[in-house]
């Protein structure tokens, strides 16, 4: 038997961390289930459409009003964070911003909130993530 995770005892590097990976698994089911993509080189071209941290940035902007108070104290947490680093093809704003999106997505998945995971990367992206 496991113990019941305490979500708060979660680092948020850990959390963008496990984010990243939900994101990351959105975007390929929807690749590949919606839009019907089935090489490889296809796949992590169009990928890249999605987990660039400008592109994260950008769907925030659409998730934004849709949070409850919960979810967006999660997305200021990960924004917040300090960052040693940022990649070439991001502002600092940008990445702090993506990396919020992460530790969201990261906490509503260790919560067991599956269904709104989906309705939020639909927001986000302007897509329907819905299960067949």
């Amino acid at each position: 038997m496991t113990t019941p995770i305490d979500i708060r005892e979660i680092s948020v590097p850990a959390l963008a961390y496990l984010g990243d990976c939900v994101i990351e698994l959105c975007v390929r089911r929807y690749l590949v289930t919606e839009l019907g993509l089935s090489t490889s080189a296809h796949l992590n071209e169009k990928a890249l459409d999605y987990v660039r941290a400008p592109m994260q940035a950008e769907a925030m902007k659409h998730i934004l009003p849709h949070l409850t108070d919960e979810e967006a104290a999660y997305f200021r947490r990960g924004r917040n964070m300090g960052h040693s680093s940022v990649p070439k093809r991001a502002s600092v704003s940008e990445y702090r911003t993506a990396t919020g999106m992460e530790t969201l997505f990261g906490y509503l998945h260790l919560t067991g909130q599956t269904d709104r995971i989906n309705t939020l990367f639909s927001i986000a992206y302007g897509i329907d993530l819905a299960e067949k």
